[in-house]
């Protein structure tokens, strides 16, 4: 984590803020490839995940975009209503989960709300290397709808169809239309609220495999305190319980165990650790349907074990 600075702020909605940092120290920022995402501590010291949404080329300054969620526990609420120009804060590097597949013959980026900001820096990315894209892109109305005028104006405003004020069951049968018969190697990619990507989802598997539809959630994962009591058991031979109401990363740090967390709720995959022999209980909202049906990770600060003990590796 370093400290950056607010250079520039811009009301995108009446809900959402975008927010243009640089570090503080002047010194360049690491590269990243679209669909990144980085962790952001706002002014209330709740960290939490934001994607990175402007041209992955733009190496001056990282943008993202913070939408003022009514049921906010302090995180984004914080972030949009106590920064401006000037304004500190602290980041990690870039982290990617959600990236382009370099084989896909086409990419169908999905977007719902203020899902669009990653697939905002995967247009930009596609564009660049005149890849065969088209940006689909569903609000309320054209007045909720973040980076509206801007896609307007992007040099692929021809690859972007927007999907404003039709309502669920009109946007629903224009995006069926839409996602109805890919050819074999296409990708989807999509992001928005939990029920919106499993529509789409589930239209896509109509003609694609799995490990070809692509989503990102920033969603706090299951709780993790429920359950029953279980063992955790490092690579070096240590072994812990781990109860109901506590996480195996609140065990391990309890007991001296280095671990690095940030979001704390199964979202941005700081704490996954490698699992050697067990079954995992997944929680979270960070690792892939595949990657969670391989078993061998595991988000150590919402998920927990199916079986009596987890071995786990330390990365």
């Amino acid at each position: 984590m370093f400290p950056v600075t607010v250079t520039d702020t811009v009301d995108e909605t009446d809900t959402i803020k975008v927010l243009r940092l640089v570090r503080t120290d002047g010194a360049p920022l690491a590269p990243y490839a679209a669909g990144a995402h980085i962790d952001v501590t706002g002014p209330t010291g709740i960290t939490r995940p934001y994607s990175l949404c402007g041209p992955p080329e733009d190496t001056g300054a990282y943008t993202i975009a913070v939408k003022r969620e009514a049921d906010s526990r302090g995180g984004s609420r914080a972030l949009y209503d106590k920064t401006a120009p000037g304004t500190e804060l602290t980041i990690g590097t870039p982290r990617q989960l959600f990236g382009l597949a370099q084989d896909a013959v086409e990419h169908h980026l999905v977007a719902a709300g203020i899902g669009i900001t990653p697939l905002l820096a995967m247009a930009y990315e596609l564009h660049s290397r005149s890849a065969e894209f088209t940006l689909h892109y569903v609000a309320r109305s054209r007045a909720e709808a973040a980076f509206a005028g801007l896609l307007t104006r992007s040099g692929f405003t021809d690859r972007v169809v927007c999907h404003f004020g039709l309502g669920r069951d009109a946007a629903g049968e224009a995006l069926t239309a839409q996602l109805t018969g890919l050819p074999t190697g296409a990708h989807v990619y999509t992001c928005g609220p939990q029920s919106f990507m499993d529509r789409v989802t589930a239209l896509a598997a109509h003609s694609l495999p799995e490990e070809q539809i692509h989503s990102e959630l920033f969603q706090a994962g299951e709780p993790s305190d429920t359950g029953e009591v279980f063992e955790v058991e490092l690579d070096t031979g240590e072994v812990y319980a781990v109860p109901p109401g506590k996480s195996i990363a609140e065990v391990l740090e309890e007991n001296g165990v280095p671990l690095e967390t940030s979001c704390r709720e199964g979202i941005c995959g700081t704490c996954v650790l490698r699992v050697i022999e067990g079954e995992p209980d997944h929680r979270d909202h960070c690792l892939s349907a595949k990657e969670k049906a391989a078993g061998d990770q595991i988000a150590a600060c919402v998920s927990r074990a199916k079986s009596s003990r987890l071995v786990v590796e330390l990365w």
